[in-house]
């Protein structure tokens, strides 16, 4: 994503855990990214927000430090790290709200050529009790998404 990324940024040694610091009118606000595996092996949940003194990561809270493109590009530079590290893994993510998720889906509709590049981008839908998955399209509703590492083959 083409937008300015806080750094530094503090990485756990199993690139399962990102820390850094959101800066704007109403201060330093510490968020946390965390990749958690699912019960499917292939797929990993990724969640984000608030850090509060207790460890636990708060993904309900509204911050309005007005630097949500910063925050979103954080996030997705989050994703790069963890995707290098593991490429065969899902990355799975929906907001904790439906306005999030739209947000979440607009990000990538503006950035999807970007991201097509290094990502396969897929859509996600509760269709009774399961969820289906599709290549993503501009336009349409989600439940949430899905990205993977595009892998680089090279013939010599």
């Amino acid at each position: 994503m083409n937008y300015e990324k806080y750094e530094p940024l503090s990485i756990s040694g199993d690139a399962l855990e990102f820390k850094f610091n959101s800066l704007g009118p109403k201060g330093e606000i510490s968020i946390v990214v965390q990749f958690a595996a699912t019960s499917d092996p292939a797929i990993y949940n990724l969640a984000f927000g608030n850090l509060l003194s207790d460890g636990c990561l708060d993904d309900h809270v509204k911050n309005d430090n007005r630097d949500r493109n910063k925050i979103l590009a954080t996030v997705a530079a989050t994703v790069y790290e963890f995707s290098a590290r593991y490429p065969e893994k899902l990355v799975y993510f929906t907001g904790s709200t439906s306005a999030r998720t739209r947000l979440y889906r607009m990000a990538i509709t503006n950035n999807l050529i970007e991201l097509s590049i290094d990502f396969e981008i897929y859509g996600v839908n509760l269709v009774t009790n399961t969820f289906w998955a599709q290549p993503f399209e501009k336009g349409k509703e989600y439940y949430g998404f899905i990205v993977k590492r595009k892998t680089i083959k090279f013939v010599i």
